[in-house]
């Protein structure tokens, strides 16, 4: 039997389970995961081998119309996932607007990709709903697959997968068979300190924040880190220590729980807060923190 191999982009608006699904496809926490919009900032592989088929999910940032340079670069990332792909999965929802960004559907009919779309959180709707909103995607996009699932459940998640593997192209393996991700231990150390600060702090702090892993040693028992919170403003950096450092230990403690199920060895964690102006809408500081890369 021939190698199919080829790379499945994940695209939709953002919150509607984007990441959850791709979790779910790979079978492993590679995305983080919070109610909040623009939790992912980047795109994000996941790979699944099999002796006879590699596929390349890739999560991706939910659609928007950019407001700084930083959402900017995220949809380069979103744009890009449209040219490279085999097969395009677009997420919806039972809750969002379907005609919602009708611009990006638009891009996504004129693709030319085989397009499958999930329909997400139908746990949380009715058969009747369901229906009406199968038969509106199925008209939005004539031809397409249209899966009712719900990825917190994992519901209808299999047949998804054998439907990628149909359409699936013949090629080589892009990627060693026993890769699991293209990112490295060190992004997702970040990525799990994020989520920590996405999950424990409120209105504009969790958008004004990245994390930049300046130490990562891996020992045979432990690994010993050190990270610096960057935040956009001076006032919102005593906002992330909190009093007496309290949040600050807070997000450490959380962040390190997890890094310890995900890495499965004990973890040393050091937290710092720096202030870098702005950095949203400046280009040196995209650059550093990976966003001007596609």
């Amino acid at each position: 039997m021939a190698h199919k191999a080829g790379f499945v982009n994940i695209i939709g608006n953002p919150n509607v389970g984007k990441s959850t699904i791709m979790n779910a496809l790979v079978g492993e926490k590679l995305s983080i995961i919070t109610k909040k919009m623009q939790t992912t900032r980047h795109r994000i592989k996941g790979i699944v081998s099999g002796e006879d088929f590699q596929i390349v999910y890739s999560d991706t940032p939910g659609i928007l119309k950019p407001n700084y340079k930083l959402q900017e670069s995220m949809m380069k990332f979103v744009d890009s996932a449209l040219v490279d792909a085999d097969i395009i999965l677009f997420v919806t929802d039972v809750i969002e607007q379907p005609d919602k960004n009708p611009d990006y559907i638009e891009k996504v009919r004129k693709s030319n990709m085989p397009v499958i779309v999930l329909i997400n959180k139908i746990d949380l709707s009715n058969q009747d709903e369901v229906v009406k909103q199968f038969d509106y995607w199925t008209n939005i996009f004539p031809g397409a697959d249209v899966f009712p699932i719900s990825a917190q459940e994992k519901f209808n998640i299999e047949p998804i997968f054998d439907r990628i593997l149909e359409l699936l192209p013949e090629a080589p393996a892009f990627f060693p068979k026993d890769e699991l991700t293209d990112k490295n231990e060190r992004f997702f150390m970040q990525e799990i300190i994020r989520e920590k600060i996405l999950l424990n702090y409120q209105k504009e702090i969790p958008y004004s924040v990245e994390v930049e892993m300046e130490e990562f040693k891996e020992e045979e028992k432990i690994i010993r880190m050190r990270a610096v919170i960057y935040v956009s403003r001076d006032s919102q950096k005593g906002i992330i220590i909190g009093h007496q450092g309290k949040m600050l230990k807070r997000v450490g403690t959380d962040a390190r729980k997890d890094a310890e199920e995900f890495f499965g060895k004990k973890i040393f964690m050091e937290l710092y807060v720096k202030v870098a102006k702005e950095w949203r809408t400046q280009d040196n500081h995209l650059k550093k923190f990976g966003y001007d890369a596609i």
